[in-house]
């Protein structure tokens, strides 16, 4: 899929013990991204951050968190990520999901490999 111009960044933050219809929540929503079509997704584990509850989750060693923070972020086209949201919607319970703007350079696939 080759994609330029406008776009939006869709993220959902929350915690990596997440979970939909009993698997974990950020690759319920990675892999209902694909099954959609759009046009890439990529989770980013945190190392420290909290959130509606106020409570700290972290990596220190003294205070092991075994639920790390999660980002999701899925880009495409407006239109695209406007029809997904409804089912991120349902999926995230606990959470935050936000949507930006974004000027989108270049997401191409790489060519097909020539075998020698």
């Amino acid at each position: 899929m080759k994609l330029e111009g406008h776009g939006k960044l869709l993220r959902i933050y929350t915690g990596e013990n997440a979970r939909w219809q009993g698997r974990l929540l950020y690759e319920a929503v990675v892999l209902k991204a694909r099954e959609r079509g759009l046009a890439g997704a990529t989770v980013l584990r945190g190392r420290m951050g909290f959130g509606a509850r106020s409570r700290i989750h972290t990596t220190k060693v003294l205070r092991l968190s075994e639920d790390l923070p999660i980002v999701v972020q899925i880009i495409d086209t407006a239109e695209n990520i406007e029809a997904f949201l409804p089912e991120v919607k349902e999926m995230v319970s606990d959470g935050l999901i936000t949507i930006e703007d974004m000027h989108i350079i270049q997401c191409r696939p790489d060519p097909p490999r020539r075998d020698s």
